[in-house]
């Protein structure tokens, strides 16, 4: 601890150190949550999550750095009874009100002799957690039982390397950890009897009282390894007390912190923190009446929307409060879900919009703006301070900021925001880079994506549309020849005419076409090629034939206009999903990801570990559900689907068990995995399907791409050739367009190079450079070409050619 920090306030109780350092390789906890909490206000920094009747992650200063493992009470009598929270009590947890993240919790011992009840919310202004406890039952049980703290700190997004004290502060003595400049002071509105701080499996308290029934050891100090706090909590026969949980960067901060929170009655602090949460539920619109469950879940789904937002970096939305099987996961992946995604968060921006908030939503396009990387692309996905965290390239991500753009400005919702440069990076680097993505939706595999495609026709329309309104007219033209060019491409490239999954169909859209993002002339044939997938089973096949292997991401086809909802291939295409991969589940329909999915559960019901077997989605539920509303189909039974599949605090997970029921793993179908819980995509889909039945229309529909693509005449005379993609083949009539990121002059022949034209490119806004070749009827010799580079003045060293066919 350091010296200044001593003499100022506090001091060390003693010079005992812990024995057993380091302590047992740390690790996370589940990831399906049954609460997650902050406050409303912007002021209180921290978040945290609940599992099985305790809190686990918290999150602090951000909404991505989580601190914390767990922190629970454990309970023993000093001779036959030892009770862990989590293993041993049965447990119930509810919200304290429908307004507000705060939640009440109801251990109880199987025999019904004693119950720990706690109500636990953040302190309003300040980094604190605090919990409320009371503890009933049998007096002459509850004399003899003994209640310790118990806190599992994680300080930086680690377990390593933690250092744990006892100090004195005030003539009271509490437990603080620290790593490098972050603190943590953990006290009660009762004193500690006995405190001691640890090495995890070592020399901890759990460790200590599972040994001897009680608290035997009391060391100050275990430093730099995976430690623990325990207390003994002095009750002086009230069994009435609050647990305070603190932060700050230094120790006087964060025990200041802490004895600020605990100075006030807990009643008022959850006035003031519900009074906060009841400001953003006053301004929703009344979407109740169009749901199965009376707006339980809108109005949960809203508040947890709003509630993964982080409060230093405003607009900053993550996709999840957890880590999916935390359990098994340790310092050496810290990613989890509380990260960025641009999918998951346009997801979310979108669902407030359709709940009627338009200023979150704003903030998130004005973080997203921010994070752009000057070529225009997004990271797959990032801390809130936009540094990235994996590197692959998700063309999808690319283009929903672009929607989100898009959206706003038809609401007149941009105020003083201009998002204009934002989107024409972004549609550059969609026409730069497309139509191969490097990842799809699912982030495992490499090629032409039906999903991807419709979210970048659908972002290329709209940018053009914004640029026309800046009467930026030959760049709106750019723009929508290349998502013509795109659309008209989309049978040729992502649906198979030799699909085997269902005999009698054929015909119908392919998860994804196998591409190598490198290779500059792929082979666009959706009846070849070999998919490999991610996180299969030692042992078990991970090659198909991309042919058959399906997901339903066509769906984006018809929820963006692209696609009629009667479209031939799109029917045949729903029979085929239905045949392979819908679960039929107590509570309504459910869809795997895609035939062959090793992300989830294994078969045995423990956790993912590199493999297993893809569960169900239930915000699959939700994008069927806008396809057949879309239909002028009933919807009710997709969105009370969804509505049961939610958990009793009403939160949403990325997926369900798909299997017969495992009691032994505590796996029942149609009920949550060890996967992310809450999943805020899902949640937006829930809000957005319940705004769509109001509307009597698909929310995400976007006029004007159907007014573009309505009719389904693919009629787009354009052939485009660009250094990630060498076009092969050209129709007569058709024109082909050379575009490439650089000035050129085109050296090009259409008679085998008897005749020799050059023709310099045209540039557009967005640096991209292009040459126009229309293909008489009467061409019959292939188009040859090479550039010559402007800037350089240097030539590209081979020679080009495209065949011209009937």
């Amino acid at each position: 601890m350091p010296g200044k920090e001593r003499k100022r306030m506090a001091r060390i109780r003693g010079e005992r150190m812990a024995f057993g350092k380091p302590g047992i390789e740390p690790r996370w906890t589940q990831g399906n949550k049954d609460g997650v909490g902050t406050a409303y206000s912007g002021g209180s920094c921290i978040w945290f999550t609940l599992f099985r009747g305790v809190v686990t992650e918290i999150y602090y200063p951000t909404v991505d750095r989580p601190q914390v493992r767990d922190l629970q009470y454990l309970v023993c009598d000093g001779e036959t009874v030892f009770h862990e929270e989590k293993r041993h009590l049965e447990s119930k947890t509810e919200r304290l009100s429908p307004e507000g993240l705060g939640y009440r919790i109801t251990n109880a011992d199987s025999l019904k002799r004693y119950s720990i009840g706690k109500e636990i919310i953040t302190h309003p202004h300040l980094p604190c957690l605090l919990q409320h406890t009371t503890i009933g039952g049998e007096r002459e049980l509850l004399d003899r039982l003994h209640f310790y703290a118990l806190c599992a700190p994680h300080l930086e997004d680690g377990g390593w390397g933690n250092n744990a004290y006892v100090v004195e502060v005030d003539n009271r003595a509490i437990l603080v950890a620290n790593r490098g400049t972050l603190w943590l002071s953990l006290g009660a509105t009762v004193p500690f009897s006995r405190l001691s701080c640890g090495f995890v499996g070592q020399s901890d308290g759990w460790t200590d009282i599972t040994l001897h029934h009680q608290m035997t050891w009391e060391f100050d100090q275990a430093l730099d390894g995976n430690v623990a706090l325990t207390g003994e909590l002095d009750l002086g026969g009230q069994h009435e007390f609050t647990l305070g949980l603190a932060f700050g960067d230094t120790l006087h901060s964060a025990v200041n912190t802490l004895f600020q929170a605990l100075a006030t009655p807990f009643k008022s602090h959850a006035e003031r923190f519900f009074e906060q949460w009841s400001r953003p539920c006053k301004r929703i619109l009344p979407l109740d009446n169009v749901s199965g469950d009376k707006g339980h879940l809108y109005r949960t789904s809203y508040n947890v929307l709003l509630a993964h937002e982080d409060k230093t970096y405003p607009g900053a939305f993550i996709a999840s409060l957890s880590v999916p099987w935390g359990e098994t996961k340790g310092d050496e992946e810290r990613g989890g879900y509380h990260l960025v995604w641009t999918r998951d968060m346009v997801n979310t921006a979108t669902g407030l919009l359709a709940a009627g908030n338009v200023i979150a939503p704003l903030r998130a396009l004005i973080y997203l703006a921010a994070s752009q990387m000057p070529d225009g692309s997004f990271s797959q996905n990032f801390w809130i301070d936009g540094q990235p965290y994996w590197h692959g390239i998700q063309l999808d991500e690319v283009a929903f900021p672009v929607l989100l753009a898009f959206r706003l400005y038809r609401e007149k919702a941009l105020e003083n925001f201009d998002p204009y440069g934002m989107v024409l990076r972004a549609a550059g680097f969609l026409i730069r880079n497309g139509p191969a993505t490097q990842q799809e939706r699912w982030e495992e595999a490499s090629g032409y994506s039906p999903s991807t495609l419709a979210s970048n026709i659908a972002a290329l329309i709209a940018a053009a549309c914004l640029c026309r309104e800046r009467g930026e007219n030959s760049t709106a033209c750019f723009i929508e020849q290349y998502a013509d060019f795109l659309e008209s491409h989309l049978e040729s490239w992502v649906v198979t005419s030799q699909g085997e999954l269902v005999p009698e169909i054929p015909r119908h859209f392919i998860r994804i076409l196998p591409v190598d993002i490198g290779n500059p002339d792929p082979l666009e044939d959706p009846n070849c090629g070999m998919l490999g997938l991610a996180n299969r089973p030692p042992g078990e096949a991970w090659e198909y034939p991309g042919k058959d292997v399906v997901d339903a991401g066509f769906l984006e086809l018809v929820r963006y206009g692209i696609r009629r909802v009667d479209d031939p291939v799109i029917v045949d295409s729903i029979r085929v999903i239905d045949a392979v991969l819908k679960v039929n589940t107590p509570f309504g329909p459910c869809w795997r990801r895609y035939n062959h999915d090793g992300y989830g559960q294994r078969d045995n019901g423990d956790p993912f570990r590199k493999w297993g077997r893809g569960g169900a989605w239930p915000l699959l539920t939700g994008e069927r559900g806008h396809y057949e509303l879309a239909a002028g189909n009933n919807v009710d039974g997709f969105i009370q689907a969804m509505e049961r599949f939610a958990s009793p605090t009403g939160l949403l997970t990325e997926q369900v068990w798909a299997c017969p029921d495992l009691p032994k793993a505590h796996m029942y179908l149609g009920r949550p995995t060890g996967a992310a819980m809450p999943l805020m995509w899902a949640h937006a889909e829930y809000i957005k399907l319940l705004r769509s039945k109001k509307d009597g229309k698909v929310f995400d529909f976007i006029p004007e791409v159907a007014q573009q693509f309505g009719t389904h005449a693919t009629c787009s005379k354009l052939e485009i050739w660009k250094p990630n993609r060498h076009a092969r083949t050209i129709q007569h009539g058709m024109t082909l367009r050379i575009q490439t990121p650089a000035q050129f002059v085109l050296h090009w022949s259409a008679d085998e190079w008897r005749t020799i034209r050059d023709t310099h490119s045209t540039s557009t806004r967005m640096d991209i450079h292009y040459v126009d070749i229309p293909i008489p009827a009467t061409q019959e010799a292939p188009i040859r070409f090479t550039m010559l580079w402007t800037a350089k003045g240097e030539w590209e060293g081979r020679d080009y050619e495209v065949a011209v066919v009937s």
